[in-house]
């Protein structure tokens, strides 16, 4: 089982919600949360450990006890 890492691990955070908010735009509230629901189950693809995505969908939940910061 691989923790789920949370503490900041993007190299350009502010340039990757740029690029989530310009993916949106044109979109209406529905084409929008079709593109996050595709986004998630293509990044739970991607990551493909059950016991991490399940960390994250706790931690996403705000879940008691799932909120402390893990890193590998």
């Amino acid at each position: 089982m691989a923790d789920l890492i949370t503490e900041p691990n993007l190299p350009d955070p502010d340039g990757f919600y740029d690029r989530l908010i310009r993916a949106h735009h044109g979109l209406d509230d529905a084409a929008s949360r079709r593109m996050n629901a595709r986004l998630v189950l293509l990044l739970a693809n991607h990551i493909g450990d059950p016991e991490a995505i399940g960390q994250a969908l706790a931690i996403a939940r705000g879940e008691p006890g799932e909120a402390s910061t893990r890193t590998p």
